[in-house]
């Protein structure tokens, strides 16, 4: 761990694995149990690990003591019932304190966890729990509606404040459940290979599929949460991430193996509220979406100026971000935003480092990690210089690799790859200084009168202009240019769509970034539709584009 701020090309020189396998209790490739390693090790402290808050005002500080304490009754309780390693078991849990202990417990006894976002309608949450197989489900009254009793191999439904009298004989209660369990679990001992998580991703076509992440995946994350999220011991940490995502998960369960306090807030994100719990707890170091760091850009310095906010250190990822958000965080926080790039099966794998002394070029997605490999591959599966779009991949045959395949999809694995590179679909470039640069998504990429435009160099221009807040930039069909830039406006407090402004936009774009890539046609919305963990669907803009 660094104390100052060193080069890259030092944080690539120093770095070895068995500095960062060290930082665990014992010697993992022999056998260990994750969650020991990231709670019940720390229980004999009085450090909170957990600062929890609810939008009702309710707050609690959750020791490792009373988390273990907790973890333990949940998976005596889950093994009396007759799960064991090996077994699905799901959670459709808002962030409240019984969802941690319930993760915790599903891999102190070497189940795999399947996450599932509050957010899913009915039919999501039965794809996912039926093509799992998973085996107990937990979840709190207030989603119970939405989980059909009639899931294949769905043996029980443990119910967090059940909201009715009437229940299923698949439902048992969490409480009464854990008061008739006492005493310690049979703590499972895993490899770092062996499976964890099924984490469902969606892309633009077909149903979700079962991303299959073993315990490497909070191995892989412990240099990343050190270098490039700069997370040091002393740091009350914060991202508001849902664990039911990848990005949510590696930011809550890696800073507690690390023996941090983290925070977790329940209620729905404001401006007004990041900014009362960045003070309220005295978060140093602090991670979010780019869509929430535009609005906090957005509500104003006048707002900012109202709290006393100290942070270290900042990081972002899911979508690039442009310059006006980023020279926003330095003249309010001190501090720039770190942008960071990862996608569900392989992790951050490209990031700009909060623990080096590198110049933060917005929208930009900084280097490779030195610990893994990462590159820009041509068609062939072979390494090239990405001063050309080019795919990304990450080399398959290095110690952090996580993804074991999709969980029953033999031929979806396969065609992830091409040779020794899994391949996201991810389009970038390289700069002459080996900085990497998002262009979109292998789908995203508009071809327009013979050129290929990427659009998030359009959708960064685009929110230089002083009454955009968010933008998304797709192809639409034409029929002289085969596609024409069309661009979908969120408008900042204060401002009118209109024809007027269309066209001034679009005038701007064409000055400040080219004649052929500024959009033909901009239409102002009142939001952009994105997944969970916050990026852009482009795919229903293009839907939503051909139906006008």
């Amino acid at each position: 761990m660094y104390n100052s701020k060193v080069s890259f090309n030092k944080l690539s020189s120093d770095f070895n694995w068995k500095n960062e396998l060290s930082l665990f209790s014992k010697d993992i490739s022999k056998g260990f149990n994750f969650s020991f390693e990231a709670c019940d090790r720390y229980s004999d402290s009085d450090k909170t690990a957990i600062y929890w808050e609810d939008s009702q005002g309710n707050r609690e500080s959750i020791s490792h003591q009373k988390l273990s304490s907790l973890s333990d009754r949940v998976a005596v309780a889950l093994q009396n019932q007759g799960a064991k390693p090996g077994d699905r078991i799901a959670t459709l849990m808002p962030r409240i304190p019984e969802l941690y202990a319930t993760l915790l417990a599903i891999w102190k006894i070497g189940a795999v966890y399947v996450p599932l976002f509050t957010a899913f309608g009915p039919e999501a949450i039965f794809h996912r729990l039926e093509s799992s197989r998973t085996r107990f489900l937990f979840t709190h009254g207030r989603f119970r509606k939405n989980v059909s009793n009639d899931i294949p191999d769905l043996e029980k439904i443990i119910v967090v404040q059940p909201e009715d009298d009437t229940s299923h004989p698949k439902e048992v209660d969490f409480y009464e459940m854990i008061q008739a369990s006492s005493g310690k679990p049979d703590l499972a001992t895993v490899l770092p290979d062996d499976l964890a998580i099924i984490l469902y991703t969606s892309g633009s076509t077909g149903m979700p599929k079962g991303a299959m992440l073993s315990y490497k995946f909070f191995i892989f994350h412990v240099p990343y949460l050190r270098y490039a999220v700069w997370l040091k011991p002393e740091d009350n940490f914060w991202c508001a991430a849902d664990p039911a995502w990848a990005y949510g998960l590696l930011h809550t369960f890696v800073p507690l193996t690390l023996g941090n306090s983290i925070l977790v807030d329940e209620s729905l994100f404001t401006p007004e509220r990041c900014y009362q719990l960045l003070e309220r707890y005295n978060i140093s170091n602090f991670a979010y979406a780019p869509t929430a760091f535009r609005a906090l850009a957005a509500a104003g310095s006048k707002l900012r100026r109202q709290y006393d906010i100290r942070l270290r250190a900042i990081s972002s990822a899911g979508e690039p971000l442009n310059a006006d958000t980023v020279t926003w965080a330095i003249e309010n926080f001190g501090v720039p935003i770190h942008d960071h790039y990862g996608f569900t099966e392989a992790g951050m794998q490209v990031n700009n480092y909060n623990c080096c002394k590198m110049e933060t070029r917005p929208g930009s997605m900084g280097f490779p990690v030195p610990w893994h490999r990462a590159a820009l591959i041509d068609a062939q599966g072979q390494v090239c210089d990405g001063l050309e779009p080019s795919r990304l991949g990450v080399h398959k045959d290095e110690y952090g690799t996580y993804f074991k395949g999709y969980w029953e999809e033999e031929q979806k694995t396969r065609s992830s790859y091409v040779g020794d590179w899994l391949v996201p679909g991810d389009i970038a470039w390289k700069d002459s200084d080996g900085y990497f640069w998002f262009e979109g998504r292998n789908d995203d990429v508009i071809s327009s009168a013979g050129f290929r435009i990427g659009p998030v160099e359009v959708e960064n221009s685009l929110m230089g202009h002083e009454a955009v807040m968010e933008a998304a930039v797709v192809g639409t069909p034409d029929p002289a240019k085969g596609e024409i830039v069309t661009a979908y406006v969120v408008l900042k407090p204060g401002f009118q769509g209109s024809e007027e402004l269309a066209r001034q936009i679009s005038l701007f774009v064409k000055q400040t970034l080219s004649k052929h890539q500024y959009p033909r046609k901009i239409e102002f919305v009142n939001e952009l539709p994105k997944t969970p963990s916050g990026k852009i669907q482009r795919f229903k803009l293009r839907a939503l584009a051909l139906q006008a």
